[in-house]
């Protein structure tokens, strides 16, 4: 299988007539059963994904195509695609089948992408390894003893191994980042509202944000171009103008920029030495290539991963109360009235993660709790934003690490709910404070595992976060 660089690689080919979209869609296939083992995808759409590519082949001999013919995409278990299975990982979804198109896969349908199937997730994107799914945990294709990351765990193993050329996750506290620092890919998480949140099934519906796994840069900039703007059926999407990212990010003039990072990045406990060392290599380039690079303290850290649980948990709370078994979905076959039915099919339906966070939301929520937990916390989310708002107007960008380790192996954390929720202390900050922020491959560690930066920047900044990772991806891998 030829390995093309960049989606325009590929529609060169396809325009030349070295390679059509046929062709294209097998390759992917033929990965796809080769890495089977993997579980990556829960559906995979083989025949209407063959029928499309030649539909988007006699369109490419017209000069009739849209702007990502040959682009070959997979969607997390989160995202609506009309008449196609949509579960969320869980099993109180069973046998539900979307009854509309997300906004975010419609717009690619629009400008010829093909969907190739529907990728496995933690059950309603609640977790850090990808080992919540009712269909069972996806292996990491580095190392298959190890998780891939979640929630979107699924969606970066098939990027990561060539099933597919870009997917489409969600990141509520990290779900596209920290998966993509632990398979070795790039992974977006762009400003909240930007993308239309109309089909994607809810978790915490002010912290959830459509994201962009790919290997390219230029791939992730054109997507999130086709995928932006407006949506009728999106009060909180913004109506800011979008950018043409691809074409910002090449035409941008080379500039010099201000770079924070974290301060006392050397010394850090809890992260892994290997993470830290990279780290401080690829600032270093950074510096060397010659940007303003300075320390910084990272503001209110020790209230960041209360106050997202708090509020996450809170949301999730209120958003799944909707799934009961009266209309859709699973419903258990011992209720015997209303109220049995009601509890024995949430208790059923649902796994014991996202139990844990309907119950610890519905405590938050709580007459008696709610000023002492769920109203404070808002309070300080607030003030996490504008801190970090200050720091965004006195720097272009904040460098800090994904993830405070590489991938874990199975089962390492399922027991202690507390070391996994630890694992997202780095990953929910851009998610409380509503920023972009953007995952890269960042070498790996003395096992070959990869390890992955963040780049946090200000709201609606993506075209400047895009011309500055394609700077640093060209400085070459770390270690």
């Amino acid at each position: 299988m030829h390995t093309h660089a960049t989606l325009r690689d590929i529609q060169h080919d396809l325009k030349r007539g070295t390679l059509s979209c046929k062709a294209l869609v097998r390759q992917h296939l033929d990965k796809i059963h080769t890495h089977a083992h993997l579980n990556a995808f829960l559906s995979v759409y083989e025949e209407e994904a063959l029928a499309r590519a030649e539909q988007i082949d006699q369109k490419i001999k017209s000069n009739t195509a849209g702007k990502l013919a040959g682009l070959v995409v997979g969607i997390k278990d989160v995202l609506s695609y009309k008449d196609h299975p949509l579960q969320a990982g869980s099993r109180i979804l069973d046998g539900f089948i979307a009854q509309y198109t997300a906004t975010a896969v419609q717009r690619l349908l629009d400008e010829d992408a093909i969907i190739i199937g529907r990728q496995n997730c933690d059950e309603f994107a609640m977790g850090s390894s990808n080992e919540n799914s009712a269909f069972g945990p996806v292996l990491n294709s580095v190392d298959p003893t190890r998780v891939p990351g979640g929630s979107s765990g699924g969606s970066a193993v098939a990027v990561a191994s060539g099933m597919c050329r870009i997917s489409l996750g969600s990141d509520t506290g990290g779900s596209v980042r920290q998966p993509a620092a632990f398979c070795g890919v790039i992974g977006l998480k762009p400003t909240y509202s930007r993308i239309s949140r109309h089909g994607l099934i809810a978790y915490g519906s002010s912290f959830d944000c459509i994201g962009i796994f790919g290997t390219a840069i230029e791939d992730v900039a054109l997507v999130l171009e086709v995928i932006s703007g407006a949506d009728d059926f999106d009060s909180t999407v913004s109506r800011k103008a979008v950018p043409s990212y691809l074409e910002e990010m090449e035409q941008q003039p080379l500039r010099k920029y201000r770079v924070a990072y974290m301060r006392g990045l050397e010394a850090a406990e809890g992260i892994q030495p290997e993470i830290r060392r990279n780290l401080s290599e690829r600032i270093e380039k950074i510096r060397a290539a010659g940007h303003t690079v300075e320390p910084v303290d990272l503001p209110l850290t020790e209230y960041i991963l209360p106050t997202y649980y708090i509020l996450a948990t809170a949301e999730a709370s209120s958003n799944l109360s909707r799934y009961d078994g009266v209309r859709y979905g699973y419903r258990s076959p011992a209720s015997h009235d209303l109220h049995s039915m009601y509890k024995k099919t949430r208790s059923e339906g649902f796994g014991k993660e996202v139990q844990r966070r309907i119950l610890l939301g519905t405590f938050v929520l709580s007459a008696s709790y709610y000023d002492a937990y769920y109203t404070k916390a808002q309070k300080v989310r607030r003030i996490i934003r504008d801190k970090m708002k200050e720091i965004l107007h006195m720097y272009d960008f904040m460098i800090m690490p994904i993830t405070p380790t590489t991938a874990f192996k199975l089962g390492e954390h399922t027991e202690n709910p507390l070391e996994m929720y630890l694992a997202d202390l780095f990953s929910v900050q851009a998610n409380v404070a509503g920023i972009p922020a953007i995952s890269l491959p960042c070498g790996s560690d003395n096992t070959g595992l990869p390890v992955g930066m963040q780049i946090l920047t200000d709201d609606f900044e993506e075209s400047k976060l895009f011309h500055f990772s394609r700077e640093i991806l060209r400085m070459g891998p770390g270690r």
